[in-house]
């Protein structure tokens, strides 16, 4: 399932409470979603100013236990989950998680513990500690993260979203169920609708102090075409919108992926050729996902796990091509000042006119290379420790109406199985969904299922055109994009 404003980038993951009801109108009054109902500023002061203090002194017992280098970080995530099925609500969760991870660092040893129960940080202190003694001396571990400057990230905080009463919610959700069924001949079958608030503090002994707050938004529904329902006919799509602030037209989630269903069905065989492929920002960004981006990671590259090993300052896409991670991006749903180690984020030039030019680093990596870390030490949550992921990760190629452009080929709005690509190599085998025959510059004829084929580093040396429909797919951001060649297999 692609990211939602429960799981926007790194998300810090977290249990729930779960409420069931059977329609929107019951049983709204067992539910304490609403947050509006607080002083959200108060709140937040307190609980920043309690979690400060915390940690000073969890800190300075570190110290007077023999810790070399101490860091924690508090995470704290409120989320709103409704989920349906049909025309009709199914669930609502209501979840608040905190949280308190600890790296201790003895002669070069890393421990890590976590807890979600205040009284008990010291206690988990002393266990990363015991920890250390057991791991022994990494010789490639340097430090943690020093004190630096942090420079504020635009659009990743919009109040208007935790104002939102639990009747408002369900009301989004709703509306994605409105827009499907305004399509003719189309049911939704399920989705969802999400908003979370979170707040992270990471304090160290090295004097790193920083702090942000963000909030996430999104919506996803699955639809079907009604008189195929439940036959082998049936023609399937989704839709979805992430983002940090409340600008979601959910109805147009729902039309979006009722028409893309509605054009997708009657699908037809294709033979297997070799021909131009369009795909669209949602199965570019799968299939990016899922063989470059881990290419880039650090610490594959050191572990020998990269396609991309001793290939820097080598090409590795055609000359237009340009691939950023960009941890300031505003507005971002990998965004933000810090990563979750306390460095500051920049914008990496990772291809440049097709030329590898970086990868990716968290502070170990860095250090390991003897290199400055690049922003990206990110974690699943409080209670894991941080590895090298992606911020933003922004695909730019010069823009141009590439479908008009196309005389014949085949657009690809979805793929499934990315996630079965070969990391290492680069190659990947997916089901392209939602296809049609392109014709003279147009879409025409849809293709009922087809193979695609190919390795990432050879579709980055043949991309030929991009679109001007550049989307934020989680965090990959990317336009629609024309790869000149590809062999294609009809299912």
């Amino acid at each position: 399932m692609p990211d939602t404003a429960e799981n926007p980038g790194k998300p810090f993951r977290c249990p729930t409470e779960l409420h069931t009801f059977p329609s929107p109108k019951q049983r709204l009054g067992a539910l304490n979603m609403d947050w509006s109902d607080k002083d959200i500023e108060f709140e937040e002061k307190k609980m920043f100013e309690d979690a400060v203090s915390d940690i000073e002194n969890a800190l300075k017992y570190a110290e007077h236990i023999g810790a070399d280098e101490t860091e924690i970080i508090y995470a704290m995530k409120k989320a709103t989950i409704i989920n349906f099925k049909t025309d009709a609500i199914e669930t609502a969760r209501c979840s608040t998680n905190v949280g308190y991870g600890i790296r201790s660092v003895l002669n070069k040893a890393v421990g890590f513990s976590g807890t979600n129960i205040k009284s008990s940080l010291n206690d988990c202190v002393k266990s990363a500690l015991e920890s250390a003694k057991i791991m022994g001396p990494d010789p490639n571990f340097k430090n943690l993260p020093q004190s630096s400057k942090y420079t504020p990230v635009d659009g990743l905080y919009d109040e208007r979203i935790i104002q939102m009463s639990i009747e408002d919610c369900i009301e989004k959700a709703m509306e994605m169920v409105a827009g499907a069924e305004d399509v003719k001949g189309i049911v939704p079958t399920s989705g969802s609708f999400s908003r979370s608030l979170s707040y992270v503090l990471i304090m160290n002994s090295n004097g790193v102090f920083a702090k942000k707050r963000g909030t996430g938004f999104s919506g996803y529904v699955d639809v079907i075409t009604k008189e195929d329902a439940g036959s082998g006919d049936a023609s399937t799509a989704y839709d979805y919108k992430v983002s940090r602030s409340k600008d979601i037209d959910f109805y147009k989630i729902g039309q979006n992926a009722g028409f893309l269903a509605q054009k997708s069905a009657k699908g037809v065989m294709i033979q297997p050729s070799k021909l131009p492929v369009i795909f669209h920002p949602f199965a570019f960004s799968d299939i990016i996902e899922n063989t470059f981006a881990s290419s880039i990671d650090a610490d594959n590259v050191q572990k020998g796990r990269s396609g991309l090993i001793g290939k820097l300052q080598e090409r590795i896409g055609t000359e237009e091509l340009s691939i950023i991670d960009d941890g300031t991006l505003p507005g971002g749903i990998g965004s933000g000042s810090f990563d979750d180690e306390g460095t500051a984020t920049q914008k990496t030039s990772v291809v440049e006119n097709g030329i590898l030019k970086s990868y990716l680093y968290d502070s170990y990596t860095a250090g390991k290379d003897g290199v400055k870390s690049t922003g990206n030490g990110f974690r699943n949550s409080y209670a894991s420790v941080p590895t090298v992921d992606i911020s933003n990760l922004i695909i730019q190629y010069p823009k141009s109406d590439i479908l008009a452009e196309t005389k014949n080929g085949i657009y690809i709005h979805t793929v499934i199985g990315a996630h079965t690509a070969n990391e290492i190599s680069g190659d990947f085998s997916v089901e392209g969904r939602n296809a049609f025959i392109i014709e003279n510059g147009e879409l025409k004829t849809p293709v009922k299922s087809i193979m695609i084929s190919g390795n990432i580093f050879d579709v980055l040396s043949k991309i030929d055109g991009a679109g001007a429909d550049v989307q934020k797919v989680g965090n990959i951001v990317t336009p629609s994009v024309r790869i000149s060649e590809m062999s294609v297999i009809g299912n």
